[in-house]
């Protein structure tokens, strides 16, 4: 193993030491009140964006762009073949760009923007279309692919598998991880919103029925996120479920010898699972506030 990977992954490691932990988390869920949970955040590893005083949607950005700086800091420690493999899993990012971009371009209300630099692969070129006949265009001329329609719920649907395909080829340590995710959004879509959804190479062709019939008929690397899901309500469990997953695997990819692809895949995603919870902590706090047994059964 090179020079680079060596040096890549004893940083990556030391990154790790930029999150809340599950304990911060928690603190977090146990205030009173959101402009409590920013102040304590506030002197903590997402201090970078946050402020006291904002809504809860910003401070929940501020969180998810912290995320995606430390992602920046991983991937600029990496040879180029891991940098790539971070960029790649950062796809999330320029993913809910894109979904901001629709918004804008319906005439929606919008948020925040990310901040992708060297870790975007097309969203100069995506941001610059003024309709969604331009994005759709600018999506099927780089690596996300054709959505198959110019409508904003095809778009949405189709950037997000497409990061799922673009993971799932270039990301071996988390091929599993999107074939489960893009199970999981498919059968939310079908199921739990009665829309359609474009088919996914990770999934196989559609298959007429319910949704018993859908994670019945997925191939083995993606259908261990629907096991046991009988019912459209049971489908927030599979999710957690699918965290659960994340959080053991990128332990163990941590846990294993040498340095390489595996720590870096490995950080990247504990980084993820530290800013869920982190987030998830806030919407508790903000709706009411020390519902600390809620955020248990999430966390």
């Amino acid at each position: 193993m090179s020079a680079a990977w060596t040096a890549g992954g004893v940083r990556a490691r030391a990154l790790l030491r930029r999150r809340a932990g599950a304990v911060g988390a928690r603190e977090v869920a146990s205030c009173a009140s959101l402009a409590e949970a920013q102040q304590l955040l506030s002197t903590g590893p997402y201090q970078r964006h946050l402020r006291v005083g904002q809504s809860l949607e910003q401070t929940e950005h501020a969180v998810a762009a912290t995320l995606l700086w430390h992602l920046r800091v991983l991937a600029g420690w990496q040879p180029r073949a891991g940098a790539e493999l971070v960029r790649l899993l950062a796809g999330w990012f320029e993913v809910a760009n894109v979904l901001e971009h629709v918004r804008s371009l319906t005439g929606e209300s919008t948020g925040e923007l990310y901040r992708l630099g060297t870790l975007a692969t097309a969203w100069p070129r995506l941001a610059a279309t003024t309709s969604l006949a331009e994005l759709r265009d600018a999506l099927a001329a780089s690596p996300w692919g054709d959505p198959g329609a110019a409508d904003p719920w095809r778009i949405a649907c189709g950037v997000q598998l497409g990061w799922a395909a673009r993971v799932a080829g270039g990301v071996s340590q988390a091929s599993a991880w999107a074939a489960g995710a893009a199970a999981l959004l498919v059968a939310r879509a079908r199921f739990l919103l009665g829309r359609p959804a474009p088919e996914s190479a990770l999934l196989g062709p559609e298959v007429p029925g319910g949704l018993a019939a859908f994670a019945g008929a997925l191939p083995g690397e993606a259908a261990w996120a629907l096991v046991d899901v009988q019912e459209p309500a049971d489908l927030w469990r599979a999710e957690e479920r699918w965290w659960t997953r994340v959080e053991n695997d990128a332990h163990t990819l941590l846990r294993g010898p040498g340095f390489g692809p595996g720590p870096v895949v490995g950080c990247a995603a504990l980084l993820a699972l530290d800013a869920r919870r982190v987030r998830a902590a806030l919407e508790l706090t903000a709706h009411g506030g020390r519902r600390v047994e809620v955020f248990d059964a999430l966390a």
